[in-house]
C-alpha cells in the first residue's frame, strides 16, 4: 500500500496508544535494508515505521555526493515506490537531527514536502525528529516550537527529545553526559507538552535511562516508571491530557521493561543496532563459509555464484527481516496490520 498520509498515521498512533502496543521504527541506510524492513513487516502482518538518520541519509547519497538531504530524499522516494507492493501500512520518519544538522537535513526535507504539496503530491515524510537535548530545556522547547509551527502547516508530525539518550549513534557520543541527564523529570514533560500541544501534533522521546547500542546486563538501569510519573503530571496540569511517547535506545532491554513502557503511552520504539547486526551477521557467515570462492586465491578464479553481491545480500535481507519480525512481536504490533484505509 502507499506510504500513509499523516492523518492516517495519526489514527495508527491513536490505536496503538489505546490498545497498548507500539510501532517499531527501523533505521535504514539503503534500498536493501528498506526491503528487509518491508519483508519483515509483511511477514509479521504488522504496520510499521521506516526512518532515516543523518548518517544513513548521507551514506545513501554516495561517497561522491555525501549530502544528507539528497540521500534522504532519494531513499524516501524509493520507500514510497516500494511500499505500494506490500499490504501493510508504512510511515516515514527521520531520526535524531541535532541543531547543527538542521540546515543540511531536516529543513531541506521540510522544504521538499512543501514543494510537493504545492503541486499536489503527498508529503515526503510523515514526521521529522529534532533532537535538541543538548540545549537547555528552554532553548530546546523554543526551537521545537518554531519547527513545529512550520511542520504543522504541512501536516508533518514533529518528534522531540528532552533529556539525553546515552551511548553512541551515528557519530554522536553522549557517554560523557552526567547520569542525571539520562532521566527526564515530570516537570520537563509538562513544560514540553504545554508549549507544543497547542501548536500541532508531536511525539515525545523522554529519557528514562535508555542508551543507544548494546550493553552487558547491569550496565543500563532503565526506570520506565519515570514515563508514568510524567504522564500523571501532564494529566494533572493539563486537564487530563497525555502525550504519545517514543522509546529510543531499546537494544538489549528486557521484554518486561518494553511492555511496561507500552502501558505508559509508548507508541513508537526505535530499532537500529539489532537489525544492523542481523544484516551484517548473515554476510559474515557467507564470507566465512565461502572464503575460497569469494577470493581469488593462489591464482584461482573464485566462484562467481558466491561473490556476486546478490548471493549474500539476499541472505542479509532475510536475516534482517527475521529480526524485524521479532521486534514487532515484542512490541505487540505483529498481526495488527490495520489494512487499507
Amino acid at each position: 500500500m502507499p506510504v500513509v498520509t499523516t492523518p492516517q498515521y495519526v489514527e495508527m498512533l491513536a490505536r496503538a496508544k489505546r490498545e497498548k502496543y507500539a510501532f517499531a521504527a527501523f533505521n535504514v541506510t539503503s534500498t536493501e535494508t528498506a526491503n528487509a524492513v518491508l519483508l519483515g513487516l509483511k511477514t509479521a502482518k504488522a504496520d510499521g515505521i521506516i526512518q532515516i538518520s543523518t548518517g544513513g541519509a548521507e551514506f545513501m547519497s554516495g561517497l561522491g555526493v555525501k549530502s544528507m538531504a539528497q540521500g534522504g530524499i532519494a531513499l524516501a522516494q524509493y520507500v514510497h515506490q516500494a511500499a505500494q507492493n506490500y499490504d501493510v501500512n508504512i510511515a516515514l520518519h527521520t531520526d535524531h537531527c541535532a541543531p547543527k544538522y538542521l540546515e543540511g537535513f531536516v529543513l531541506p526535507l521540510i522544504a521538499e514536502t512543501e514543494r510537493r504539496r504545492a503541486i499536489g503530491l503527498p508529503n515526503l515524510f510523515n514526521a521529522h525528529m529534532f533532537d535538541g537535548s543538548e540545549l537547555p530545556l528552554a532553548a530546546n522547547i523554543a526551537k521545537s516550537s518554531e519547527l513545529l509551527k512550520r511542520c504543522a502547516a504541512s501536516d508533518i508530525i514533529l518528534e522531540v527529545e528532552i533529556g539525553v539518550v546515552g551511548g553512541e549513534e551515528d557519530g554522536v557520543d553522549t557517554s560523557h553526559v552526567g547520569k542525571d541527564k539520562l532521566y527526564t523529570t515530570p516537570a520537563d514533560m509538562v513544560a514540553t507538552h504545554k508549549a507544543l500541544a497547542p501548536i500541532g501534533r508531536y511525539l515525545l522521546a523522554a529519557t528514562f535511562g535508555n542508551v543507544h547500542g548494546v550493553y552487558k546486563p547491569g550496565n543500563v538501569v532503565l526506570k520506565p516508571a519515570i514515563l508514568k510519573a510524567g504522564q500523571d503530571a501532564i494529566a494533572a496540569a493539563c486537564h487530563g491530557e497525555s502525550t504519545q511517547l517514543v522509546f529510543h535506545g531499546g537494544s538489549g532491554s528486557s521484554l518486561a521493561e518494553i511492555h511496561e513502557t507500552l502501558d505508559y503511552g509508548v507508541v513508537k520504539m526505535n530499532v537500529d543496532t539489532d537489525t544492523q547486526y542481523a544484516f551484517s551477521r548473515a554476510i559474515a557467515e557467507h564470507f566465512f563459509k565461502n572464503y575460497d570462492g569469494v577470493l581469488k586465491i593462489d591464482g584461482e578464479v573464485g566462484n562467481k555464484k558466491v561473490y556476486d553481491p546478490r548471493s549474500y545480500l539476499k541472505k542479509a535481507e532475510q536475516s534482517m527481516a527475521d529480526r524485524v519480525i521479532r521486534a514487532c512481536e515484542d512490541l505487540r504490533s505483529a498481526g495488527r496490520a490495520m489494512g487499507r484505509f
